[in-house]
């Protein structure tokens, strides 16, 4: 299976919700780092690293596939129906 395929086929639920955590970590990170104001340094690099850890996540969770779908889509194929 190749990357693309992984990403076509479904996501389970807790990756799901893992994803979602993950797109708003690197929004929330993304907004400080952009933010107009002056912002203390330590604030800058963690919220650096909040965009990163989001980005990871976000991306790793979308890779997830659930194998069940697969395995009963195979058993389906070799019964012939």
């Amino acid at each position: 299976m190749n990357i693309l395929d992984r990403y076509k086929k479904p996501t389970p639920k807790f990756f799901r919700i893992l994803r979602t955590l993950g797109v708003g970590l690197a929004t929330a990170g993304g907004t400080i780092l952009a933010a107009p104001v002056s912002i203390p340094a330590w604030l800058i690099s963690i919220a650096t690293y909040v965009v990163v850890a989001g980005t990871v996540v976000t991306a790793v969770s979308q890779a997830a596939v659930d194998d069940d779908n697969e395995e009963q889509a195979s058993k389906v194929n070799d019964d012939g129906n």
